[in-house]
């Protein structure tokens, strides 16, 4: 009696585990496939099958030739979601998905999109001419990037051959190239391609920055940073602005950086003060160069040229026999934190020379005529 109990439990298992196995065989299967616009196999596209009812969803990719295969489906109407995001394609679909039959899906959008066509010739015209436009923009992009590597290429060169009259025409030639070309691709994006426009509008800025079209580069960056707020493209077109002349303009630009990026601070202020220094415009750099030492207490450069502006403005006065000069305040301590900041760096030389300058300035000049120098002790003279 116990064997054949036994017998009996052991045969039980084995129809569960058929039933089981038959019951999973039972279950559908669906095989795919997608071709592009082309009408190429659509290799990497992302399809979401979810059963609305249960919840149940299955997420699967296409191969290289196009097609998918998903299992475990039970019978019902399937939502699909169809989307590359290299191609910004997006599209939903529907699909019944039997246990018991063959179940063969396909989607080929060059047939669809011509479908669409007959029935909306107006919207399938329109969306020719934006893929007309995205491949001229390419095409206009690609030629001014090329330039602009070219140009790149050039600049190396006159390193070593500073006075070379042809490779200064190369690089004005390729600037220019560069120029026009990018000009054409922008105007040739779609207005829903922001990433991409900003793009432009920067290269174009650099390229103007290359031909000393100051104004223009500083409007270049200020619509990439209209369409991308980048910290970086601020502080381009803060420098450029200062580089117009348009010095009211340059600092509101560079606090949009400084919001953006608060560690750009000694950088767009320094570069503001060199512009202005290199103009002539000594105390608007002071101001500047105060700020970016504020910003950055170790900027041993910002240190030497807040040191050099300020010495700039040294004033002098007869005073007796006498020529007396006015150093600024703070002059001799923008040198010495130069060299605090890095005794061993490029400008801790120029700022202990200046400083021994600035001490011989603060004995003064006797300005009496023909009066012999005094003699050094110990002279043989």
């Amino acid at each position: 009696m116990k064997k054949n109990l036994m017998r009996f439990c052991g045969m039980f298992a084995l129809v569960l585990l058929a039933a089981a196995s038959a019951a999973a065989q039972g279950l559908g299967r669906l095989d795919g496939e997608i071709r592009d616009t082309q009408g190429n196999p659509y290799p990497d596209v992302t399809v979401v099958i979810k059963n609305p009812d249960t919840g149940q969803t299955l997420t699967v990719k296409t191969d290289k030739s196009g097609k998918f295969t998903a299992l475990g489906l039970r019978t019902a109407v399937y939502n699909l979601t169809i989307s590359n995001e290299k191609d910004k394609l997006t599209f939903q679909d529907q699909f019944h998905v039997d246990e018991t039959g063959e179940n063969n899906y396909k989607l080929n959008l060059k047939e669809m999109l011509a479908k669409q066509g007959v029935i909306n010739p107006e919207a399938e015209k329109k969306r020719q001419e934006e893929a007309q436009k995205t491949e001229g923009m390419k095409a206009h992009f690609d030629a001014g990037m090329a330039a602009m590597n070219d140009a790149k290429a050039v600049k190396t060169q006159l390193q070593a051959a500073p006075t070379d009259q042809g490779l200064k025409d190369k690089l004005a030639a390729d600037y220019q190239t560069a120029i026009t070309e990018l000009k054409q691709a922008e105007q040739l994006v779609t207005a829903k391609d922001a990433g991409n426009h900003a793009v432009i509008w920067a290269q174009l800025g650099v390229a103007e920055e290359g031909t000393a079209q100051w104004g223009d580069a500083a409007n270049a960056f200020g619509k990439a940073a209209e369409l991308k707020p980048t910290p970086g493209y601020y502080v381009a077109e803060a420098t450029d602005l200062a580089k117009a002349a348009k010095y009211d303009d340059a600092p509101a630009v560079c606090d949009k950086a400084i919001a953006a990026d608060p560690t750009l601070a000694a950088m767009c202020w320094k570069n503001l003060g060199i512009v202005l220094s290199n103009a002539g415009k000594f105390k608007e750099a002071v101001e500047f160069l105060q700020k970016a030492t504020t910003a950055d207490p170790k900027d041993a450069q910002a240190w030497y040229l807040l040191g050099n502006s300020l010495a700039a403005m040294i004033d002098s006065k007869q005073q007796g026999e006498k020529m007396i000069y006015i150093i600024p305040p703070g002059t001799k301590e923008a040198y010495q934190k130069c060299i605090d900041a890095n005794p061993s760096g490029p400008y801790a030389g120029q700022a202990k020379e200046s400083l021994a300058g600035l001490d011989q300035l603060d004995q003064g000049v006797d300005t009496t005529v023909g009066k012999r120098p005094t003699k050094k002790k110990g002279s043989g003279n």
